[in-house]
């Protein structure tokens, strides 16, 4: 039932939207490299014990596309998630949000550029409408906040651009599980950030955390690793699998609305421009995967095959004749002979 199949890809976009504020609250203690550096070290330990547990050691192995493999895990989990901590540090949870729920969108164009299939016309206007509507919430409605715009949807942009890159690449492993794929670019991913860590670290760019840090900021870690990175990426995943491409991603749009609602229990009190920009652009996003949704669902058309008619002769049995009655055929009705003695 397709009803039940929508719960993974519900489960896991309320999951991520839950998440942006859960990290914002732990950057108060750690810095964002070492955050996203800890949460996915955590992460792919536990990916790799299921894939070995569920397939094998032989699905380590890259096939020879080790290369691919690492440039996809940098850009989507170390681009994405790096990019993503270090934006939340410049702005608020929800206009983070708002920028990750575009990453569909942004797919469309990133499939044209690699694959040369161009997004229909009705999906480029669609995408000035969505960024409008983000440009409402950062801006909340005066040119004077455009400043606010700065580093924090500069980070997002990039961030965004990394995983629809990632999420593109996906297409070119058709013979891996998701969980293989996601659990070997996971891992190439933790790899980049553990360097850049490293180096951000020895050069004084970033404080290495101490043991109270990481122990203060627990349940946010937990939640992060569990549920956001494990749990919610394999319900995608699956839910990718089961709706197609295009059902599925409809639910990116759930994202901004979970952040909000966090937010708003939290104590924030949005402006009436801020909720008109949120639900432009949420609207200006379902409609661009409804689009693409009725384009991949149109039937092609058809020629149906010439079907051959053919008369079968009579079958005379000529044991019943008579010299003096000779058989007459009679016809054939739908191919079934008919003869008369």
């Amino acid at each position: 039932m397709r009803s039940r199949h929508a719960t993974l890809p519900i489960f896991a976009a309320v999951s991520w939207g839950v998440m942006f504020p859960v990290l914002a609250s732990a950057l108060t203690r750690v810095d964002a490299l070492n955050l996203t550096t800890a949460r996915y070290v955590l992460a792919t330990a536990v990916l790799l014990a299921l894939l070995l547990a569920r397939e094998g050691v032989a699905a380590l192995a890259t096939q020879r596309r080790g290369v691919e493999v690492v440039l996809l895990g940098a850009l989507g989990f170390a681009g994405f998630n790096t990019l993503m901590n270090l934006a939340l540090g410049h702005a608020a949870p929800q206009q983070i949000a708002l920028f990750a729920a575009t990453v569909p969108l942004v797919t469309q164009f990133v499939r044209w550029a690699r694959d040369g299939v161009r997004p229909r016309p009705a999906l480029l206007g669609i995408s000035l409408v969505a960024l409008a509507g983000v440009g409402l919430v950062i801006t909340r409605g005066r040119l004077d906040g455009l400043g606010q715009f700065g580093w924090g949807g500069l980070l997002m942009i990039g961030a965004v651009l990394g995983w629809a890159f990632y999420t593109h690449g996906a297409s070119r492993f058709p013979e891996w599980s998701a969980l293989r794929y996601t659990t070997l670019t996971a891992v190439a991913g933790m790899l980049a950030m553990l360097a850049a860590s490293t180096v951000a670290d020895l050069t004084g760019l970033q404080h290495a955390p101490a043991a109270a840090d990481l122990v203060a900021i627990a349940p946010q870690l937990a939640y992060a690793v569990l549920v956001a990175a494990v749990l919610a990426v394999l319900a995608w995943n699956t839910g990718v699998r089961r709706l197609g491409p295009a059902d599925a991603a409809l639910f990116m749009n759930l994202v901004p609305v979970a952040t909000f609602a966090v937010q708003i229990l939290r104590g924030y009190r949005p402006v009436a421009v801020e909720l008109v920009g949120a639900g432009l652009t949420i609207a200006a996003l379902v409609a661009a995967n409804l689009v693409t949704r009725t384009r991949s669902a149109a039937p092609a058309t058809t020629v149906p095959e010439p079907v051959a008619v053919v008369d079968r002769p009579a079958v005379v049995d000529r044991s019943r004749w008579s010299d003096a009655e000779p058989a007459h055929s009679v016809g054939s009705r739908g191919g079934a002979a008919v003869s008369s003695a």
